[in-house]
């Protein structure tokens, strides 16, 4: 018999009226275990613990607050081995990218746990004589985190550590792919000594759960990480109560190969955005934009890249590219490459569906060539596998063609030129630039987030995460006794 999970409300581990099966994508008969799906009464209980235990943790002291996020955040560092094969087995990408997760993740929350005492005010004097001003940061109260199924552990992490942090109560809605990874961050954070219902997972689908969630009134705070689509119901939904959001939605990034480009740099950074986490990467690299001088020697290396890349089970050491997440998200893979034959792009290797010795949603990395950035396949977000390269004949196209998008998360240049690579930096029309680097990794301590159809409401991470998780209250103090 499959283990049963609960949700976490209120402090107490409670079951669902169902529960839904996780099934390992590297291996559909692995069946994980059975999870919980919140009632619409339990979210109701949640929202309300959550509002009380929020005045109970700003009583707290500072140190007692950084202790328990340094010890979410050293427990998860020290059990990355175990935790990121877990999600690996889960969501599909390779052991080391799992285990790499899920030691960023506790870097979030140890990052954080020093941000607890570094929340520093302002002071001034007031234009009028003998008053004082004092200017400080307050939590907004509750604050409601969905996170996607792509990086289960860290992108959640970077959500919650910040929330805690600035001294706020989570309602955290996971997606639905990947309950695994978080029962076991949620198991993790109950533990520590934080007041009961501080934090509460209630998993649950999101037309049912979710919708409840950013509709309630008692959220001050929404922090989404999803689709455009779903961005733009949650806004509509956080309007009425006029929440505030962060939201962080789709992408179609580029990494432009100039002709000066060291050529093996440029495929190592094409072949790794674009494939690395089987392409499920809101900064993975789509678009491979490549000067005409270099395009066929680039071409060919990089299709000989991909034909060599050892797609397998996650959890096998030599694997590079795990399966896609579910069946659904290979079926759109692979109308994708349809769509981008019927364009009339070159399909040069790759984009099929793969049998192999398990029973997994396998596809080989598919390689484009002769695209437009008119294409559709140039145009949406894949979430797949897939690269199309797009020859320009100079720098000045190239920049052009990076910028021709509707999104603007990450973009990337290779290039020996610093005055090219500055002029990228400037002009380029997104929230993230890499200089000789994939358009994919990013830093915990630094912002993150992009334009366009992107990105909306303040940066993630770093300390420009304060501008979502608290508001600022000025104080005016009369300096003198009062007559």
């Amino acid at each position: 018999m499959a283990q049963t999970h609960d949700n976490l409300i209120g402090g107490a581990w409670v079951s669902g009226p169902k529960t839904v099966e996780n099934r390992n994508p590297s291996d559909m008969e692995d069946l994980i275990g059975l999870y919980a799906q919140a009632s619409a009464s339990q979210l109701d209980e949640a929202l309300a613990a959550a509002r009380s235990a929020q005045a109970e943790w700003a009583t707290y002291g500072l140190e007692r607050k950084q202790s328990a996020l340094m010890a979410i955040g050293t427990e998860l560092m020290a059990r990355a081995q175990e935790l990121g094969a877990l999600l690996s087995r889960e969501e599909g990408k390779p052991l080391a990218e799992g285990r790499g997760e899920v030691y960023r993740a506790g870097q979030f929350f140890t990052y954080y746990a020093h941000e607890v005492l570094r929340q520093l005010g302002e002071n001034a004097d007031s234009v009028r004589p003998q008053i004082e001003v004092d200017v400080r940061r307050e939590p907004v109260g509750t604050v409601a985190v969905i996170s996607p199924w792509n990086f289960p552990t860290a992108t959640a992490s970077w959500k919650i550590a910040p929330a805690l942090a600035y001294g706020n109560a989570v309602i955290w809605k996971p997606a639905n792919l990947t309950p695994a990874s978080a029962v076991a961050l949620t198991e993790i954070i109950a533990r520590q000594d934080i007041p009961a219902g501080l934090f509460n997972l209630v998993m649950g689908a999101g037309r049912d759960v979710g919708q409840r969630l950013v509709e309630s009134p008692m959220v001050e705070a929404i922090s989404f990480t999803g689709s455009v689509p779903v961005g733009r119901q949650i806004a509509a939904a956080a309007v009425q109560n006029l929440t505030r959001v962060q939201m962080e939605m789709g992408s179609k990034n580029a990494l432009a190969v100039m002709e000066d480009a060291d050529l093996d740099l440029a495929v190592a950074a094409a072949l790794g955005g674009a494939f690395g986490g089987s392409g499920q990467k809101c900064t993975a690299s789509s678009r491979l934009v490549v000067h005409a001088a270099i395009h066929d020697a680039f071409v060919e290396k990089l299709v000989a890249g991909a034909r060599a890349m050892k797609v397998g089970h996650a959890l096998e050491p030599d694997t590079q590219m795990g399966p896609v997440v579910s069946q659904e998200q290979l079926a759109a893979n692979l109308r994708y490459v349809e769509l981008g034959k019927s364009e009339g792009a070159e399909l040069a290797c790759g984009g099929t569906r793969l049998s192999l010795s398990h029973d997994g949603h396998y596809m080989s990395p598919g390689v484009f060539l002769n695209t437009t950035n008119k294409m559709r396949i140039n145009r949406e977000e894949m979430f797949a596998p897939l690269a199309a390269v797009i020859r320009v004949d100079d720098y000045d196209e190239a920049l052009r063609v990076v910028n021709d998008t509707p999104f603007g998360l990450t973009s990337g240049i290779i290039t020996r030129s610093l005055a090219r690579a500055t002029d990228f930096r400037r002009r380029a029309r997104t929230g993230v630039v890499t200089v000789n680097l994939p358009t994919a990794g990013t830093d915990y301590h630094v912002p993150f987030g992009g334009r366009g159809q992107s990105s909306f409401g303040p940066r993630e991470q770093g300390i420009h995460a304060r501008e979502f998780y608290t508001t600022v209250k000025t104080a005016y103090i009369a300096a003198g006794d009062p007559a």
